[in-house]
């Protein structure tokens, strides 16, 4: 089998164009085998994978569970508020001792940046991070990529915007990444408390009118705003919020007339989004972002299984 660049999965920053290829092909099969009738596969049939997810979540959780159920792998469920990390326990000691039950994968979201990477370098276990902080959001973005090469049939030369609070957002900071490797053009659009300084250096055109960042765009990517992330008042009001950075269709005409709209989830409507155009099948690749979520996800469980 194929191997991969990196031992784990730790961000986009760390792969390169083979890797992602790789994925890539590999989550078309998968793609196929979730639409069958037998949605089941036995590629990791006696492999352990442990979800360790010291922060809420339910999309990405979701996700992974299915993913791994769907290549028949054993499960174990990790939550920090019913652990001993609550009890003083570190993240190598509470690691190691779900490792003691022979657990091959490890799964990990974690409210710090590099948490994963930190681990990778204490445990023996492949490593895939499911968001750090700020830092990286590794599969949310190659699940993004592929949705948009299965509609547009390529990332090259496509003009990409990437709207919202990209300061606290590690979905931005992995499609950045991913986005500029394959070939795309990336605009960035944020009020400018919610814009990293400096933003230029990762290769990408930052905006703070929304209309002028959206021109030619062929898709907009829309983020949430991460609320629980703000320590200090970033936002006037969420209604003034929707007027200048809410996507409605009056902005989205200043993208191209085939524009496609995209959101890692959850949706806050009428702040981020307006709720017609995210329901508009004709415009809309959230639901394809979610289907596509399990194959990319079984792909990357598979290529990084030992």
């Amino acid at each position: 089998m194929k191997q991969l660049s990196v031992e784990h999965l730790l961000g986009i920053k760390y792969l390169n164009k083979n890797d992602i290829d790789l994925i890539f092909e590999t989550a078309n099969h998968f793609k196929e085998v979730i639409n069958r009738p037998i949605k089941k596969v036995p590629s990791l049939r006696d492999i352990t994978i442990a979800n360790l997810f010291f922060e809420n979540s339910t999309r990405t959780k979701l996700s992974f569970e299915l993913a791994e159920k769907r290549l028949s792998s054993d499960i174990i469920n990790f939550s920090a508020s019913q652990s001993s990390v609550k009890k003083g326990e570190t993240l190598i000691d509470t690691v190691n001792n779900i490792l003691a039950m022979k657990v091959d994968i490890v799964v990990m979201r974690h409210p710090n940046v590099g948490a994963g990477v930190f681990l990778s370098k204490h445990v023996d276990a492949k490593i895939i991070n499911a968001g750090d902080g700020r830092r990286e959001h590794p599969t949310q973005a190659l699940l993004d990529a592929l949705t948009i090469i299965n509609r547009k049939g390529k990332i090259e030369g496509l003009k990409i915007a990437i709207c919202g609070d990209i300061l606290h957002s590690r979905v931005a900071r992995s499609n950045i990444y991913l986005m500029n490797m394959l070939g795309a053009e990336v605009n960035v659009i944020a009020p400018k408390t919610l814009m990293p300084k400096s933003i230029e250096r990762m290769g990408v055109k930052s905006f703070t009118d929304m209309k002028k960042g959206l021109d030619g765009c062929d898709i907009v990517m829309m983020l949430r705003l991460q609320n629980e992330r703000m320590t200090s008042s970033f936002l006037s009001s969420n209604r003034e919020y929707y007027e200048y950075y809410g996507l409605t269709p009056d902005k989205l005409a200043y993208a191209k007339d085939d524009a496609l709209i995209m959101h890692p989830g959850p949706m806050n409507r009428g702040v981020e989004i307006d709720t017609k155009l995210a329901d508009d099948i004709n415009v809309s690749l959230v639901k394809e972002q979610v289907e596509l979520g399990v194959a990319v996800r079984m792909a990357c469980l598979k290529r990084y299984c030992k």
